[in-house]
């Protein structure tokens, strides 16, 4: 598998009238094409700089982040649907925005609400979805640009706890239909753990790489995942390194 991003010695400090801070230093990792990979760490951590610098929303302060010729899709922790227009339009929006709003395109993300379940929806709006219908369109918008790596800020955060479980699986079902990369920050272990090949922790701010383990389950679903023996030992194990 090809690599499709890497930090290299990547530091990025923010400047303020009460002083410098330091939100990540010295970030080296890398993702490959196809992998589902998660970041956890402790809140305040900066995974959510990390994901900026990874989209290109910052530049470092100091290294390099190589991702020649790879489009970004950035998912949020919230949905963040225009009330006022209906799940067929909110799923237009990023085509607009890019110029590239074509017959073509537009059929290729009704195809996809069709494929994952919104096709009833599409003619309503966004206050007539639960949390979890919401969460998927939201997932169906960033996919209608057919981005190379979906960036993943804490996408279930929001939600209550059942409901997180199955949107954290239909969201991760999608991802491996489209064989698309992905980048997960999160600071909720279990998450982590039900969908990654690979975990990188980081330490408290500055964030620093502490460990990467790479996870590997006979089970393809996230859910069936955490009723396995192996997941509670990889839970102490990622447990122990964030406690640390």
């Amino acid at each position: 598998m090809k690599e499709v991003l890497r930090f290299e010695n990547v530091s990025m400090r923010y400047h303020t009238k009460q002083g410098e801070t330091v939100a990540v230093q010295d970030l080296n990792f890398s993702i490959r094409e196809g992998e589902f990979t998660a970041i956890i760490g402790p809140s305040g951590c900066g995974k959510t700089t990390l994901l900026s610098l990874a989209a290109g929303l910052l530049a470092p302060s100091n290294g390099r982040i190589l991702s020649s010729g790879v489009s970004f899709g950035y998912m949020l922790q919230r949905d963040e649907l225009f009330p006022w227009r209906t799940i067929e339009k909110n799923l237009y929006l990023p085509l607009e925005i890019k110029g590239t709003n074509t017959p073509k395109n537009r059929e290729r993300a009704l195809a996809l609400a069709e494929k994952y379940g919104l096709k009833q929806f599409l003619k309503s709006y966004p206050s007539a979805l639960s949390g979890g219908m919401r969460q998927r369109a939201a997932l169906i918008r960033t996919l209608a640009l057919n981005p190379d790596v979906l960036l993943l800020d804490e996408p279930f955060s929001a939600l209550d706890y059942q409901t997180r479980l199955n949107v954290c699986n239909d969201v991760y079902k999608i991802i491996r239909e489209e064989n698309k990369t992905a980048l997960l920050i999160t600071h909720d272990i279990s998450e982590a753990i039900s969908v990654a090949d690979k975990i990188f922790v980081l330490s408290k701010r500055p964030a620093k790489i502490l460990s990467e383990h790479v996870v590997s389950f006979p089970e393809d679903e996230p859910l069936k995942r955490r009723e396995n023996k192996e997941f509670s030992k990889w839970f102490e194990i990622l447990w122990e390194e964030l406690n640390s």
